[in-house]
């Protein structure tokens, strides 16, 4: 088996709910039968409209379908189904792994994930190897993000090539849960409610991190709700 990541962009026409319930209502359904498994959706929806995005581009992303088969390239069934509910697709064959699996906020299949999952497309800097990358995001990143942020769920999807043409460059995409309150309240955020130097050293610790091995100008972190289905 393996793991296609879709990053979707909506119709203009369509408002985030109308293209949400697409997706889950009749995308998702379809896909069952190319067969795909484990699929999952991922939509900037009402829910977490409050989020501020990370990002330039133009328009931002949507979201996120992924899903497993048993051979990548087979996907131009999988993506005669994604397309026409999307403006755009870009997809990529990822390798996944779960630093944080998310034992605390599990829901029935087809239902919303509570909180929220920051979906972020990212790059890494162009004057290290991929191998410092790597070491750097698996080891000091891994500790820094559950040690500085209240995530309950973290799937790393390490980009092994694109399936689409002219897909951005892109490393790898991030899932990362969070509680509700984290889409507004950077306390919440950075699991330091209550406490300004916890927050200030928890948001310095990350950004130095990050600066470490990430291209911080091709970050496009969006908010979404999640679905398991």
């Amino acid at each position: 088996m393996e793991k296609l990541v879709y990053i979707v962009w909506k119709q203009e026409a369509d408002s985030a709910e109308e293209f949400k319930r697409r997706l889950l209502d009749e995308t998702a359904i379809a896909l069952r039968k190319v067969p795909v498994e484990k699929i999952r959706v991922s939509v900037t929806d009402d829910a977490v409209a409050a989020g501020t995005p990370i990002g330039t581009m133009d328009p931002p992303k949507s979201g996120m379908v992924s899903f497993w088969m048993e051979q990548s390239q087979d996907c131009a069934v999988a993506e005669a189904v994604l397309a026409p509910a999307c403006a755009r697709i870009e997809g990529y064959l990822v390798v996944e792994s779960r630093p944080i699996l998310n034992t605390e906020q599990v829901t029935p299949r087809g239902e919303r994930t509570p909180g929220f999952s920051q979906v972020t497309c990212v790059r890494k800097r162009a004057d290290i190897s991929h191998e410092e990358y790597l070491r750097i995001w698996y080891g000091e990143h891994r500790a820094c993000a559950n040690e500085t942020q209240s995530t309950f769920g973290y799937v790393r999807n390490e980009i092994v090539r694109p399936l689409t043409p002219n897909a951005p460059g892109w490393t790898a995409i991030v899932e990362e849960n969070f509680p509700i309150a984290a889409l507004t309240d950077p306390a919440s955020f950075y699991d330091a409610a209550g406490n300004p130097e916890k927050l200030k050293a928890n948001q310095t610790r990350m950004m130095e991190t990050c600066q470490k091995f990430l291209d911080l100008s091709a970050i496009e972190a969006h908010h979404c709700s999640e679905y398991d289905l």
